[in-house]
């Protein structure tokens, strides 16, 4: 069984906003403290004081100027120190976990990653519990375990549905603890995804804010005044019913010109393979697409065009700030970019404003990081509730 960090005492709701202030924007000033949360000095003395005697909150020499220079009573910013604590994030696939340790503030420090041979949920929680006794070797202050798993996940930590594992009603949270001694939150993979851009990524300190993944699925997860919007329906065919063309192509997988026909790997795959007879890699369809190979082409022009759509739809209703474009399929960006683009600009009114996206190349180690930050949020958080 794994040793488990000391932890820091539950917090009050007003400490719990200095806390999250300080671990995301840090370190600050008590006076910008006091203005981004609208607290007189009084009351943010009052609540900083037991962050510091615990450990969470430490004060710093402030930057800048030279001490000789500096008037007064010297200025003494808070922080975190990202190193006093160590969190495990799990992204289970398929056939593989893909595992993280990173810091306080979600900066990876190491990686481990093990073939996932059985989906026999206890046979899962023994090698999740095998990899965290081997990352506790080298990182001893574990404070908690994050695990991201693709479909439904109820009250982070039970598994209600996830058909890449062919499972239902599974308490993962439970079997894990039990094995490990650490505290362990589960969630949806994209939803775990959405929470790190929103708190160390993309998408810190925005209102309004999508993630939009493609890869084996698609992935789409929406922040409102700063926070996530939870969904019962989180990954349970989004895109399958998000109709792009109807008259596009039919596949295994979705609807007749959903966004999941036209932009998964798996059915860019398929589609690629029943034209031609022949199966090849993600990559190589769009390395052949890049060379104008006629099929490959095709395919990637309509997905293109598809992504170029759904972009400009979720801009049109949602108005967000800013749309991160994730997922291990995004390398269609670099392929067919500007096709993508004229899509969206083709949906938009001509005077709206240029939709702000921003892409970024995920690898699972990505997912697992976003797997750690639901554990950095329940320790400073004191509950698995975002």
């Amino acid at each position: 069984m794994t040793t488990v960090a000391a932890s820091w005492l539950p917090l009050s709701p007003g400490e719990r906003s200095v806390a999250i202030e300080v671990l995301v924007n840090g370190p600050l000033s008590r006076t910008e403290i006091a203005r981004r949360l609208d607290l007189s000095q009084g009351s943010l003395t009052r609540l900083t004081k037991p962050l510091i005697e615990s450990g969470l909150l430490i004060e710093v020499t402030e930057a800048g100027a030279p001490p000789e220079v500096r008037q007064g009573r010297p200025s003494q910013p808070l922080d975190v120190v990202a190193e006093s604590r160590s969190f495990i994030g799990f992204k289970i696939t398929e056939d593989m976990v893909y595992g993280v340790v990173t810091t306080l503030r979600s900066d990876i420090v190491a990686r481990h990653d093990r073939p996932l041979t059985t989906h026999e949920p206890a046979g899962v929680a023994d090698l999740l519990a095998e990899m965290t006794a081997e990352l506790a070797a080298a990182h001893p202050r574990l404070a908690g375990i994050g695990i991201g798993v693709g479909g439904l996940v109820e009250d982070r930590s039970v598994v209600g549905e996830s058909p890449f594992l062919r499972w239902r009603n599974v308490p993962l949270a439970g079997l894990v603890e039990e094995r490990t001694g650490l505290p362990v939150v589960v969630e949806n993979d994209v939803a775990a995804l959405v929470e790190a851009e929103t708190w160390f990524g993309a998408g810190r300190g925005l209102d309004r804010f999508v993630v939009l993944t493609i890869g084996a699925g698609i992935g789409y997860g929406l922040v409102l005044g700063g926070r996530r919007v939870p969904n019962a329906e989180e990954d349970r065919g989004f895109g399958r019913h998000w109709i792009i063309d109807p008259s596009g192509p039919l596949t295994p997988d979705g609807e007749r010109g959903s966004a999941v026909s036209l932009l998964t790997i798996p059915n860019i795959r398929y589609q690629v393979r029943a034209a031609t007879g022949r199966d090849h890699t993600y990559e190589e369809i769009l390395a052949l697409a890049a060379a104008r190979e006629s099929m490959p082409a095709r395919v990637v022009a309509e997905a293109a065009r598809a992504l170029g759509i759904l972009v400009a739809q979720i801009s049109n209703f949602v108005m967000p700030q800013k749309i991160l474009l994730a997922g291990e399929g995004v390398g269609l960006m670099d392929v067919a970019g500007d096709s993508v683009r004229a899509a969206i600009a083709a949906q938009r009114h001509p005077r709206a404003a240029p939709v702000a996206l921003e892409t970024k190349v995920s690898d699972f180690h990505d997912w697992a990081r976003g797997a750690a930050v639901l554990a950095i949020q329940v320790l400073v958080l004191g509950a698995a509730d975002g």
